[in-house]
């Protein structure tokens, strides 16, 4: 199947989140420090384990993404959703907007982007 220019950012947006999700993992897992309101090193290795599960998805799903597969759309979808839960839970627990705004921004427009006919049509879920 033929990929269009569309799904080949989404792929590429897939990487960079991530290689986005892998930083926090280290953050949660002290080995990088936190900037912004939480100075200094943290450990939490529930949010560490969360983050590094989302690594694992996001690699996975761009794969997915690549090859233009029809369950790589609703997958992204599921999975952007759950990532934006994940975000509003980390500024529920104390975290900062700083913490996670880059991610809830590229994430927001993930959604929204996907959820164009055209973008729906090239996985055939019309």
């Amino acid at each position: 199947m033929e990929r269009p220019i569309g799904v080949t950012i989404l792929a590429f947006v897939a990487v960079v989140l991530a290689f986005l999700n892998a930083i926090v993992m280290l953050r949660f897992l002290g080995f990088l420090p936190f900037l912004g309101v939480i100075e200094g090193r943290i450990f939490s290795i529930w949010y560490a384990l969360l983050y590094g599960l989302l690594v694992y998805i996001w690699v996975w799903l761009a794969q997915m993404l690549w090859q233009v597969e029809q369950q790589a759309w609703m997958f992204l979808a599921v999975i952007t959703i759950f990532n934006l839960c994940i975000d509003f839970v980390v500024l529920v627990t104390g975290g900062s907007w700083y913490d996670v705004n880059f991610s809830v921004l590229v994430n927001t427009l993930i959604i929204i982007y996907i959820m164009l006919p055209g973008v729906r049509g090239a996985f055939g879920t019309d």
